[in-house]
């Protein structure tokens, strides 16, 4: 069997496989050729933070999740992630990571909250105030 530089092999459907990486799946066959959540009113921002609902219904017996769901579930299970730290652990495009969640979303798996923008935080100075103020008593 002869290789090329990049590793694959020169069989018919070798295009499908890397001799150092294995079987390569194609993106749209992770999300059934979808290319944006099913799931409207919900932006999935790489800052979007991503929690398992604990209320949620075991999802293990779920025939219709696939083993990238199921990963992105085991993520979330130790600590809320964003979106961009769920697509490197991962390691899967941001894009496919938003489908999936998507599907977790309407299943009940998860829940999608947006971060504190920062101008609605407490002004640094006011903090240093108060700070100063409990210090003093």
């Amino acid at each position: 069997m002869s290789e090329d530089r990049a590793g694959l092999s020169e069989q018919p459907g070798s295009q499908w496989y890397d001799d150092e990486a294995g079987p390569l799946v194609r993106p749209y066959a992770m999300t059934g050729g979808r290319t944006k959540p099913g799931v409207t009113g919900v932006r999935f921002d790489l800052i979007a933070l991503v929690t398992l609902d604990t209320g949620a219904p075991d999802v293990g017996d779920d025939t219709s999740l696939g083993p990238e769901h199921l990963a992105l579930i085991d993520l979330c299970r130790a600590e809320t992630q964003s979106v961009a730290e769920l697509a490197a652990g991962a390691d899967l495009p941001v894009g496919v990571v938003r489908v999936l969640l998507g599907d977790l979303l309407e299943l009940g798996s998860v829940t999608v909250s947006r971060p504190v923008p920062p101008a609605q935080l407490p002004d640094e100075r006011i903090l240093r105030e108060v700070i100063e103020g409990l210090r003093a008593l």
